[in-house]
Order: C-alpha cells, then sequence, then structure tokens
C-alpha cells in the first residue's frame, strides 16, 4: 500500500480523476469525471477528511462532519479514519460503507452497495485490510478484522468473514474462497472471466 499522506491532495486529485477515465469505458472527460462522479467525490472528501482525522485530535469533529457531508451528497460512507491507496475506484457509489480501521491498497475497484465493515463493535482493529488490485462486487459485505490478500476477485453479493490468499476468487454467501488457477477447482474458469459476477 503506497502511502498517501506525503503526496499533495492536488496530485492525488488529479490521479484519481486519471483513475476513473481509465476504469471506467463510460467516462468520456476529466471534465465529465469530476462533475458527475459520485464515488470520486466522496473519495475527494475522504482524503481531505483522512488529513484532519490524523493531524490533530482538535480536528477529528471537522473530519467526521466532511465525511457526513460526503455520505449525504454521494451517498457513500467512508470514515474519516480509514486507510485508502492510491488510484482507489468507486463505480457508481450508491451504498458503499467502509468502516474506521479498514485498509485498502492501491489500484483498488469497488462497486456499488458494497461494505468493509466490522463484525464487532469493540475497540480495536475491527474491519478489514484489503490488498493491492482487488476487485470487490456489487453488495459484497467484507466483515471483521480480516485480510484480503493482491489480486484478489470478490464476487457481486459475497459475504467475505474469513482471510482470503492472494490470486483467489470468492462467491457465495458465505463466501467460498477458490483458486483461479488451480487443479482442485471444480467452477469452469471461464465463470471468473465474467463481469457479470462483480456487478
Amino acid at each position: 500500500m503506497s502511502p498517501t499522506k506525503h503526496l499533495r491532495l492536488r496530485e492525488l486529485i488529479a490521479e484519481d480523476l486519471e483513475t476513473a477515465r481509465r476504469r471506467d469505458p463510460a467516462a468520456r472527460t476529466g471534465l465529465e469525471v469530476a462533475l458527475l462522479y459520485p464515488g470520486v467525490h466522496a473519495l475527494w472528501l475522504h482524503r481531505l477528511a483522512n488529513r484532519l482525522w490524523h493531524t490533530s485530535l482538535l480536528l477529528r469533529l471537522p473530519a467526521r462532519l466532511i465525511s457526513q457531508l460526503a455520505r449525504a451528497v454521494t451517498g457513500v460512507e467512508i470514515h474519516p479514519g480509514a486507510v485508502l491507496g492510491r488510484r482507489f475506484f468507486i463505480d457508481h457509489g450508491m451504498g458503499v460503507v467502509i468502516g474506521e480501521t479498514a485498509e485498502v491498497g492501491d489500484d483498488v475497484l469497488m462497486f456499488h452497495g458494497s461494505t468493509l465493515g466490522g463484525r464487532s463493535m469493540s475497540k480495536g482493529k475491527r474491519h478489514p485490510t484489503i490488498g493491492d488490485r482487488v476487485v470487490i462486487g456489487a453488495g459484497a459485505k467484507v466483515l471483521g478484522p480480516i485480510t484480503i490478500g493482491d489480486d484478489v476477485r470478490i464476487g457481486a453479493n459475497a459475504v467475505v468473514v474469513k482471510d482470503v490468499q492472494d490470486d483467489s476468487v470468492v462467491v457465495g454467501v458465505p463466501g467460498q474462497t477458490r483458486k483461479v488457477a488451480g487443479a482442485e477447482d471444480s467452477v469452469d474458469p471461464a465463470y471468473y472471466l465474467d463481469p457479470a459476477i462483480y456487478i
């Protein structure tokens, strides 16, 4: 996970715009993304709130206010304490929830209605850690202080409550982990290439 705190906000904003244009085939111009993409707006407001959250205890209330404003405007709720990597893209956005102790790697794609949530009300680490280049399908729930490896694909509406190794695909309720390349894999590999399992 690349640290974002050393990058200027305007550099991150420019990178977020380019990421949205690259990841979404419907995006035509940077101006269109900047004006009309709620997932990008939520990410920008989070980047500001996150800076405030980690700067001073006195700035945590303003950080929460910004995150709640973002929720009201975009339908995306990201706690200001969550750590998000670079080139993160939230497609469509509505209904996405990311909890306080969640950590998200670089080049992650997250679809609408998905959650990085907790399974307990105790303090401390209670939300997932997501590796690099992970795809989280629409409506998927990743719950608890678990670790999702790099290059994992989580299918739409899957519920994941256990650690997932690198290069795996998770589908179903509860989530069943399958390796994309493995002799024991009983699912047709073409199934994993079908984008319909993610949206």
